[in-house]
C-alpha cells in the first residue's frame, strides 16, 4: 500500500466497490473506474474527482494508471466476467488486480473491526452500528452496502490519527463469494444463516460452512453476537451472546406501535434502555437495533447515547423507504429479494397499517434464487392483499431454460395477483389505484419510483 498512488475499479458503480473508492480518494489517492451503466451514485462519484467511464475500452483507462504499473491496484468485482477487455489487459500486463473483499480485509485489518454478516439484515444493522459510534463521538471508519438516509453516503470517515488501532471500523460482511472471509474481527454480529446465494454455494450446507468459517475468524478475545437458534457457537473462538425479538441476553420487550413508530425496550445483561422509538419501522428492524446495541455496548457506548442514536437513525435508502405519504395513498420502497426478507417486509407492513389493503410490486432478482426459491417467494407475496409480479431482473446471470417469473406467479394465494412488464405497470397502478403500495426487489426496480410517484400524486 505505501508504494500505491493510483487505485482503479473495476465495477466502481457497485455499492461496495463506491465506498472503497471514496476511501481511497479522501485519503490522497488518484481514483478511476469503469462500470457498465451510469447511475445516481456513479454520477456522485465523478462529482467528488473521480474518472469514470462505461465502456470496455483500455484508452480509458488513465494513460498514467497504464504507464505506472507498479504504483497502480486494480480493485475488480466478482460480477466482472473474466472476459472483460479491461480485465484482460490488466491481467496480462502484470497489474496488481485484488477483489474488494481482499482490500477491505487489510484496511479493516489495521483498526478494530466490528463486522456484521447474515444472509439479510446486515445493511441495516451495520448502518445502526456506524451511526451510534458516530452519533457517540467514537472514532470510527464504516463501509456500508447501502446509502444512510442520516449521512447520504455508503461510507463513514474516520478523523485522522497517528494509531488507526484505535478506530473502530464497521464493516458490512458480505457472504457472497464468501468475500467475508478475508475479516478477522475482534466483535461480530450475524444476523442470519438462510439459504441464499446458491448459484454460488450449490448448497444450504456450503452456506453455513461459510459463516462457520467466518465466526472462526474472530480474534481470540473478541465476541459474537448471533441470533438466536443460530448453530455458529462451537465454531468461533470467541465469547457467543444470542439476541432476538424476545429472547436471549439481549431482546426487546414492551413492544408496541406508536404513530406509526416502533416502541420498545432494549434488555440487556447489565441493565435496560428503554422506550427506544425507531423512525424505521418493521419487527426485524426493532431486532436489527438490538444487535446494534449490543455491538454498540460492547465496545463502550453509553445505554443512554445508543438510546438517543437510535431514536434519531433515519435508515436506509431502499429499506422501508418511505417514498409518498398522503391521505389517499402511502408508497415505501424496500430492497428485499429473499423471501425471508419479503415476508419480513410485508408482516411489518400490515402491523403497521392493518386497515389498508396492501398492494406489492415484486421484480425478482436473478433466475438462479427464482428457481431455488420460487415456492417460498410465492407464499412470502401471498401476505399481501394485490401482488404484481415484474419479469426476472437478471443482474449477473443469463437466462435458464424453463425459469421465468411465472413460477412465481403460479403459486401466489393472494387476494388478486396480476403478472406484467415493466412498461405496463403505470396503466395498470392507473386503473386501480393502490392505498398502500410497496415496490420490492434488488434489481432496477428502484428506477420506477420516480416515475410511480408522479403517478400517484396526480391520482391524489
Amino acid at each position: 500500500m505505501n508504494n500505491i498512488r493510483y487505485v482503479y475499479f473495476l465495477g466502481i458503480g457497485g455499492i461496495g466497490m463506491s465506498a472503497l473508492a471514496r476511501w481511497f480518494l479522501v485519503n490522497g489517492y488518484e481514483v478511476a473506474g469503469y462500470d457498465r451503466t451510469s447511475t445516481a451514485l456513479t454520477d456522485a462519484l465523478q462529482q467528488e474527482g473521480m474518472s469514470i467511464h462505461f465502456e470496455e475500452d483500455i484508452e480509458q483507462i488513465p494513460v498514467h494508471f497504464r504507464e505506472n504499473r507498479a504504483e497502480t491496484l486494480v480493485i475488480y468485482t466478482p460480477a466482472v466476467p473474466k472476459t472483460h477487455r479491461e480485465y484482460v489487459y490488466l491481467t496480462e500486463h502484470g497489474f496488481t488486480l485484488q477483489k474488494r473483499s481482499q482490500v477491505l480485509g487489510l484496511l479493516a485489518g489495521r483498526m478494530t473491526t466490528v463486522a456484521i454478516a447474515g444472509t439479510h439484515g446486515k445493511t441495516t444493522t451495520s448502518s445502526m452500528v456506524a451511526h451510534i459510534l458516530r452519533s457517540s463521538g467514537v472514532n470510527c471508519a464504516a463501509f456500508l452496502g447501502g446509502i444512510t438516509q442520516n449521512y447520504g453516503t455508503n461510507f463513514l470517515l474516520n478523523e485522522p490519527t497517528d494509531d488507526l488501532s484505535k478506530v473502530i471500523c464497521v464493516v458490512e460482511a458480505d457472504e457472497f463469494d464468501r468475500s467475508f472471509l478475508t475479516l478477522f474481527p475482534e466483535v461480530a454480529i450475524v444476523t442470519s444463516t438462510d439459504a441464499d446465494h446458491l448459484d454460488i454455494y450449490g448448497s444450504h450446507d456450503s452456506v453455513l460452512d461459510s459463516f462457520r468459517a467466518f465466526v472462526g475468524q474472530i480474534k481470540p478475545g473478541g465476541t459474537l453476537f448471533m441470533k438466536r437458534g443460530l448453530a455458529l457457537a462451537a465454531s468461533t473462538p470467541a465469547t457467543v451472546y444470542e439476541y432476538s425479538l424476545a429472547e436471549g441476553a439481549y431482546y426487546a420487550r414492551n413492544l408496541r406501535i406508536e404513530n406509526a413508530r416502533f416502541v420498545f425496550d432494549i434488555v440487556y445483561p447489565e441493565g435496560v434502555i428503554e422506550k427506544v422509538a425507531l423512525q424505521v419501522p418493521g419487527f426485524h428492524n426493532v431486532e436489527n437495533a438490538v444487535a446494534a446495541a449490543a455491538a454498540a455496548l460492547q465496545v463502550g457506548v453509553t445505554p443512554e447515547a445508543i438510546g438517543e442514536a437510535l431514536a434519531n437513525y433515519k435508515g436506509v435508502k431502499r429499506r422501508f423507504e418511505y417514498i409518498l405519504q398522503s391521505k389517499n395513498v402511502i408508497f415505501i420502497d424496500d430492497y428485499a429479494h429473499h423471501p425471508a426478507e419479503v415476508s419480513a417486509f410485508l408482516s411489518s407492513l400490515k402491523a403497521l397499517y392493518p386497515e389498508r389493503k396492501v398492494t406489492a410490486i415484486f421484480q425478482p432478482h436473478l433466475f438462479s434464487r427464482t428457481r431455488d426459491f420460487a415456492a417460498e417467494f410465492a407464499q412470502s407475496l401471498s401476505l399481501a392483499d394485490r401482488v404484481i409480479l415484474l419479469d426476472i431482473y437478471p443482474a449477473r446471470e443469463l437466462p435458464i431454460e424453463g425459469v421465468s417469473a411465472d413460477l412465481i406467479f403460479q403459486q401466489i394465494q393472494a387476494e388478486e395477483k396480476i403478472q406484467c412488464s415493466k412498461a405496463e405497470l403505470p396503466g395498470i397502478l392507473q386503473r386501480n389505484p393502490p392505498e398502500l403500495v410497496a415496490t420490492i426487489g434488488a434489481g432496477d426496480i428502484d428506477q420506477m419510483i420516480p416515475a410511480l410517484r408522479e403517478l400517484f400524486q396526480t391520482n391524489q
